[in-house]
């Protein structure tokens, strides 16, 4: 009997620290940008849309923004196509843009899906719907890529109303030109442009790794948050690289222009979204803007 309400007394005490939490950002717009392994791994994928289900259950309004790189790859690489980058974005002609709008559209109805089956209300969207994402080309090293997008403008207009309608939008990156062609845009560029938009209180990049680290080989040098000026010192000390790079000036332009904090974490750890959400420490990087309250300091 000590056990078990020692036990008890152990989840008590889990609920009591995520209240503040739960207090200061119900009723708040979060953007998820979903990626890597937690797209792939079925467990992973559970593990995600539960921890959603619980953001909204609690006040929370989420909008998802979700990748599908590997997907793309394999459906090209089947259909016969070649697979070409440059500078890490994908050379994307018609042929290729037309697998990846179609490999996009299957991925985001599979989501909404096992969205509604644990009580959800989900809408699957892509960028070009309601004009969300405007895009202009974007080059590459100077180099035209084809049917690649950079967004310039994003209207909020169907977002609101299904966020006000106690939906959750599921968006697929492809956004329209001003002559209507559609273009594949990276999943990280365009859930920075709709936190933005939306004025949203946390952005959150799953990833497949811890965050950031001090020493990107010592995994022991997480860095648990990071300030505008520490983060842009960071980024000048030259010890980020690869993947990182492009992901952490997205989390400081998206800062910039407004957004409150921005979460970069591993969506491999089960339940990531609630730990980083609902305890002090969390598990993986904050970056915060000046007018944030830290909540735990390691510099």
């Amino acid at each position: 009997m000590e056990k078990n309400m020692e036990m008890w007394l152990e989840k008590a005490n889990v609920l009591i620290e995520a209240l503040p939490y739960i207090q200061r950002f119900h009723g708040k717009t979060i953007v998820v940008k979903y990626g890597g392994s937690a797209m792939v791994d079925h467990e992973l994928k559970k593990s995600v849309i539960r921890d959603v289900a619980l953001l909204k259950l609690v006040g929370f309004r989420p909008i998802i923004v979700h990748g599908g790189g590997k997907d793309i790859t394999r459906w090209i690489n089947k259909v016969g196509l070649e697979t070409n980058f440059v500078n890490g974005l994908r050379v994307t002609d018609a042929e290729t843009m037309e697998v990846a709008e179609m490999v996009l559209n299957k991925i985001n109805k599979g989501l909404v899906s096992m969205m509604e089956k644990v009580g959800l209300k989900a809408v699957g969207i892509s960028g070009k719907d309601g004009s969300i994402l405007k895009v202009d080309r974007k080059l590459a090293g100077g180099k035209d890529i084809g049917f690649v997008g950079e967004v310039k403008e994003v209207n909020t207009a169907l977002l609101d109303t299904l966020l006000d309608n106690d939906f959750i939008p599921v968006i697929c990156p492809v956004g329209s030109d001003d002559e209507y062609h559609s273009y594949n845009i990276n999943a990280d560029d365009a859930a920075c442009a709709i936190a933005t938009a939306v004025k949203a209180a946390k952005l959150v990049f799953l990833t497949d790794i811890e965050g950031v680290y001090r020493d990107p080989l010592d995994h022991s040098s997480l860095i648990s948050e990071l300030s505008i000026p520490e983060a842009k010192e960071f980024l000048a000390s030259g010890n980020v690289g690869g993947g990182m790079l492009p992901k952490l000036q997205n989390c400081i332009s998206a800062i910039e222009a407004g957004v409150s904090r921005v979460h970069i974490l591993d969506g491999r750890i089960e339940h990531c979204l609630l730990l980083e959400f609902f305890t002090n420490r969390g598990i993986g990087t904050a970056i915060i803007g000046d007018d944030e309250t830290r909540y735990y300091t390691q510099m």
